[in-house]
C-alpha cells in the first residue's frame, strides 16, 4: 500500500532524507501539485494533526477534501473500506486517516490510492514522530548518542511507541518515565528526577484520560507535583536540553504554564515542523518514492 502507515517499513537512511526534504521545504523550496486532490478523514478529534496536514496540502497546490466523518454514510453503518473505496472512486488521489482502531489500514487491502495514517488508536503516528525527529535534529545536527526520557502516559501513547522505536534506530538512548501504572516496558525505566539531570531531551506527553477506562490513581494535582515538568524541574535540566511534548498540552497537569513556552520549549516549534514534513512525506509518495 503506498503512502505512510508506519515507519516500521522506512530504512533509516529514508528517515533521514525525509527530514532533511522537510529542511529544505522549510527554507523555501517550493514544488506544486495543483492538479491533485486529497481527503482528510479523522474519526477522533483533533487540531494539529488534521489542520497541519491540510496546510501541507494547501501549500502544496493540492485541492483538500475533508471530510465531515459525523455527516457521512459512516453513520449509516458504512465500513472504512467502503468509505474509501468511495473517495478513490470520486477521483481522489490520496486520503489522510486517523482512526480509533489499532491498525485500521489492514482493512484498506485492495485500496491503490495512497493511505497516510494521521494516528491509529494506541499504535503509530508516524508523521509526529517524524516531526519531533525534524525538531530534535534542527537542534542538535546528529541523532547518535542522544539521550531522550519519554514522560507520562506511554501505556496509551501512540506517539511514544512509535518514537521509542525509530530513536533506538538511529543510535539514541531512550528512557521511559512517570507512573508505574503507565510503564509497558516498552523502553528502559528511568526515575523522572534522573531523567531530568541526564537527558537531553525531555518529551512530556498528555496524560489522555479519553482513553482510561479507570480512573487515574492520583489527582491531577498529585501528578503535577509527582511527574509535572515545573519551573523548578527545568532548572536543573542540561545546559542544552530541550523540552518536547506532542500536545495538546494539559497545562498545569504534565507541564506547567510558565514552562510551556519557556526558553528550552521547542512545543511549537514542532507544531512549525509538522507542516514541512507532512510535505515531504506527501510530495514524496506523489513523486512516488513511498
Amino acid at each position: 500500500m503506498r503512502g505512510l502507515l508506519t515507519l516500521k517499513e522506512l530504512q533509516t537512511e529514508k528517515i533521514v532524507e525525509l527530514i532533511k526534504y522537510a529542511l529544505k521545504l522549510k527554507k523555501g523550496f517550493k514544488i506544486s501539485y495543483p492538479d491533485k486532490k486529497m481527503a482528510t478523514l479523522f474519526f477522533e478529534n483533533s487540531t494539529r494533526t488534521h489542520y497541519s496536514f491540510e496546510c501541507a496540502l494547501v501549500n502544496l497546490g493540492i485541492k483538500v477534501i475533508d471530510v465531515n466523518v459525523r455527516e457521512s454514510s459512516v453513520q449509516k453503518g458504512e465500513t472504512l473500506y467502503d468509505t474509501v473505496r468511495t473517495l478513490e472512486a470520486l477521483g481522489i488521489d490520496g486520503v489522510i486517516i486517523r482512526h480509533q482502531q489499532d491498525e485500521y489500514y489492514k482493512q484498506l487491502s485492495g485500496i491503490k490510492i495512497p493511505i497516510f495514517n494521521a494516528g491509529d488508536g494506541k499504535g503509530s503516528h508516524p508523521t509526529q514522530s517524524l516531526l519531533d525527529l525534524m525538531t530534535i535534529y534542527e537542534e542538535f545536527g546528529k541523532f547518535e548518542g542522544l539521550k531522550c526520557a519519554i514522560v507520562g502516559d506511554i501505556s496509551h501513547s501512540r506517539v511514544a511507541h512509535t518514537n521509542v522505536e525509530i530513536m533506538k534506530r538511529l543510535g539514541m538512548d531512550v528512557y521511559i518515565s512517570g507512573p508505574e501504572e503507565f510503564n509497558d516496558h516498552c523502553a528502559t525505566w528511568i526515575s523522572f528526577d534522573e531523567a531530568i539531570k541526564t537527558c537531553d531531551i525531555i518529551m512530556m506527553l498528555r496524560v489522555q484520560f479519553e482513553r482510561h477506562e479507570a480512573k487515574m490513581q492520583m489527582t491531577k494535582e498529585e501528578y503535577h507535583e509527582k511527574y509535572g515538568l515545573t519551573a523548578k524541574r527545568v532548572s536543573e535540566m542540561k545546559e542544552n536540553a530541550i523540552i518536547m511534548h506532542p500536545a495538546p498540552i494539559n497545562r498545569g497537569v504534565e507541564i506547567a504554564d510558565e514552562v510551556a513556552e519557556c526558553e528550552k520549549s521547542r512545543i511549537y516549534k514542532q507544531m512549525t515542523n509538522g507542516v514541512y514534513i507532512r510535505m515531504a512525506v506527501i510530495s514524496d509518495t506523489l513523486d512516488g518514492n513511498l
